[in-house]
């Protein structure tokens, strides 16, 4: 499956970071990681820490799939609203859920540092806003039902909008103190980098083509013929994992984004800012770390590669429009664009656990708008599993729930 268009920016800005010799002999470890992005790198990196023998493949290049098309928001919001999902799972998994979203954020600013990563890491604050008068009641209620759950939250009317922020034909909003934003191919590749040195093995170019399941362990064959032996396999293959389960759990989804130079004068704190609507679907936008303005949107499903890109022009000009409303004086240069696959479930959260099909095994399935942040929290959720320990979050992003 082709998970992006053939120019997305941040494999264009970075070029080819690293590459890696594919596997040309059996071998064996404890824990064989599938995927070779940003989720893999995280996992890979956890397996390392706490002292695993770990090998990872990935069928392209590391990182060239949808890693190379995401626009590396963090948020805590997930795309399925607080309130919502209180109304979906209850208040406890709803308010656990955000919040682990938010520890993310602290989580990845943390490791960061530690591994002194130049992907530009960048605090932000987050602005929701009502595209509609109609939706102003029940984005009140969100911003009341987060409020009560402790983040840090303000209501804005539409004038103090245009105030902060210069936008016009807004109906007012939330903004978030937490929030941030990333260059996810940088840091994902620097993951890799520091871990290959602690033990991690990796060969992209190496594809699983069957898996024999034992008793203790499994043995993956490759494309190459040669096998791996592993005690676990965890899969972190994001929306690819559709071809592998056969279950309907996920839909697929398309969407566009775009990057041009950016008039400062012209914007408001929009270098410290992410911002997203409440338009179905929803419009977002935030700088990148070398000055740019990315914004995005026009989501529908996802058919195939070839008619998601055929879509490319189309889908620029819908994007744009919205930006002309708030930003009516203001014209957009696009110096790239491109199109990504995600993946939307029933209620916004993302598959993190075993399944019953797939002995030894773990999957890692970060979906949504912030897949970065909840694959952080399978970070910690991978590292119990191994432990055989429970997680409080595994009843909520179970297969089967």
């Amino acid at each position: 499956m082709d998970l992006k268009s053939n120019e997305p920016f941040w494999l264009l800005k970075n070029g080819l970071v690293a590459s890696y010799p594919s596997l040309k002999s059996n071998d064996e470890c404890d824990v064989l990681i599938i995927g070779g992005g940003i989720t893999g790198s995280l996992i890979a990196h956890q397996m390392v820490s706490d002292g695993y023998k770990t090998i990872l493949i990935d069928k392209r290049e590391l990182c060239n799939g949808s890693t190379s098309a995401t626009t590396s928001m963090l948020q805590y919001e997930i795309d399925v609203s607080l309130f919502e999902l209180i109304g979906k799972i209850g208040e406890k998994g709803a308010v656990a859920s955000y919040k682990a979203c938010s520890k993310s954020i602290d989580i990845i600013e943390k490791l960061s540092k530690e591994i002194q990563s130049n992907s530009g890491f960048k605090r932000k604050k987050s602005l929701y806003f009502a595209s509609n008068k109609k939706d102003v009641v029940w984005l009140k209620g969100e911003f009341e039902e987060r409020k009560k759950a402790g983040f840090s939250v303000k209501w804005l009317e539409p004038e103090e909008i245009l105030e902060q922020f210069g936008f016009e034909k807004t109906f007012g909003g939330i903004v978030s103190k937490q929030g941030a934003s990333i260059d996810a191919f940088k840091f994902a590749h620097k993951l890799f980098k520091l871990n290959i040195k602690e033990g991690l093995r990796i060969f992209d170019k190496t594809e699983m083509t069957k898996v024999e399941y034992c008793k203790g362990y499994n043995v993956v064959t490759l494309d190459s013929g040669f096998q791996i032996k592993a005690k676990k396999i965890i899969y972190c293959i994001g929306y690819e994992s559709k071809s592998l389960i056969k279950e309907n759990f996920v839909n697929l989804k398309s969407t566009y984004a775009m990057v041009s130079e950016i008039d400062k004068n012209k914007f408001k704190n929009i270098t410290n800012t992410l911002v997203w609507n409440t338009a179905k679907p929803y419009m977002y936008m935030r700088t990148t770390d070398d000055g740019r303005l990315l914004i995005g949107g026009g989501d529908e499903d996802f058919y195939d590669a070839e008619k998601r890109d055929a879509l490319l022009d189309k889908k620029e000009k819908e994007v744009l429009k919205v930006l002309k409303k708030i930003k009516p004086d203001y014209h957009f240069y696009t110096d790239f664009v491109w199109a990504g696959t995600f993946g939307e479930t029933k209620d916004g959260l993302p598959y993190i656990g075993e399944h019953k099909k797939f002995k030894n095994s773990y999957f890692v399935l970060g979906f949504g708008g912030n897949g970065i942040t909840f694959s952080v929290t399978g970070m910690e959720m991978a590292s119990q599993f191994m432990k055989g320990k429970k997680h409080p979050l595994s009843r909520y992003f179970k297969f089967g729930r």
